[in-house]
């Protein structure tokens, strides 16, 4: 639906400058299609430069009507509001901009095509977070695939997964290796173009979607699977099925630098030992030998919130603690990752 020239509107409520605004963030950093503008309600008259230190320098607008003479032509839903529904002001963005002539990016759970049953020629509404059709269960049918399947996993929710998957694709591709990155989420699937939006998907078909998602790609050399959530999160569901449904040979622990205990976790859940979570993450995708046992390629720490010097003392501090590879593959580059991913 989405065609390569379609100048894009982001639209990050009151979250540009917060962590929910990460779906917005990633289209800044990753998207290949134009930018127009971005808008939030408490930034209106900045860029997005001023407030973040990626992506192209584009205005940042007070509503969408701003948008629409700047020339906006694809509306996405960049924030993630308290409990996943639109308030009543985004609602009222949503109508201006379908009546404009506007096509919508929806990655929220509320869906929003519904409200619009009678859209222009051309027009479109993508809610992303759909269940796909003709889903079954999984039968560990990947781990007899060739290639290597790389899923990402985390220390918590939130922590870099998919960006240093996608950080990690375009290194490959740049490589010249037959890469794929998988989707599980619906930032990265609005980044990449494909995917399965996981935690829309029902628990007894969960496995069987991340299995057919992963035997598609059988043909690639390396297949990255964006990881979701954390094992030991106690609010998160996806992490197993990815791990089942994709039959990793390879993981990447992903996890915020200076981190102690969970972010996303209302009461403190201290974070275990990094080594100890490596060694969970690989006993599990093995099961007692049931599956082959996947090989840590190494640890891509988020350093975002951090100066450059304490970027590096973070990163050093991880390295010389687990003994393992540790590298921020946005400040960095991903590329000592992939070369531990492809040289085992």
């Amino acid at each position: 639906m989405l065609k390569p020239d379609q100048k894009l509107v982001i639209h990050f409520f009151e979250q540009i400058d917060k962590l929910n605004g990460k779906m917005g963030h990633a289209v800044l950093r990753y998207s290949r299609n134009p930018v127009a503008c971005a808008i939030d309600f408490n930034h209106s008259g900045s860029s997005t430069r001023d407030l973040l230190d990626f992506g192209p320098d584009v205005p940042v607008l007070a509503s969408v009507d701003e948008a629409v003479v700047a020339g906006g032509e694809v509306l996405i839903l960049g924030m993630a509001p308290s409990g996943g529904r639109l308030p009543p002001e985004m609602i009222t963005e949503v109508d201006k901009a379908v009546a404009a002539g506007m096509s919508v990016i929806n990655g929220l759970h509320e869906q929003v095509g519904p409200r619009y049953p009678d859209l222009a020629d051309g027009q479109w509404i993508w809610d992303i977070r759909r269940e796909p059709q003709d889903l079954g269960i999984a039968w560990a049918r990947a781990a007899g695939l060739k290639n290597r399947r790389a899923l990402l996993v985390g220390t918590d929710m939130a922590v870099g997964k998919m960006t240093a998957g996608l950080e990690i694709w375009q290194a490959a591709l740049g490589e010249g290796i037959r890469a794929e990155f998988l989707a599980t989420g619906q930032v990265g699937i609005l980044v990449s173009g494909k995917g399965i939006p996981l935690d829309a998907i029902r628990v007894d078909y969960a496995c069987g979607a991340v299995e057919k998602m992963v035997m598609e790609a059988g043909d690639a050399e390396l297949a990255l699977v964006e990881g979701q959530g954390s094992i030991v999160h106690p609010g998160s569901t996806s992490t197993l099925p990815l791990i089942r449904g994709s039959c990793p040979t390879h993981l990447v622990l992903c996890h915020r630098a200076g981190m102690t205990h969970l972010d996303t976790v209302g009461e403190p859940v201290a974070v275990p030992p990094l080594n100890e979570i490596i060694t969970l993450y690989e006993d599990i995708a093995c099961a007692c030998g049931t599956f082959a046992r996947p090989v840590t390629a190494g640890i891509a720490v988020n350093t975002a919130h951090l100066d450059a010097d304490e970027a590096a003392r973070a990163t050093a501090a991880i390295q010389d603690e687990t003994g393992r590879l540790t590298v921020d593959p946005v400040r960095d580059g991903a590329k000592d990752l992939l070369q531990a991913l492809m040289s085992d």
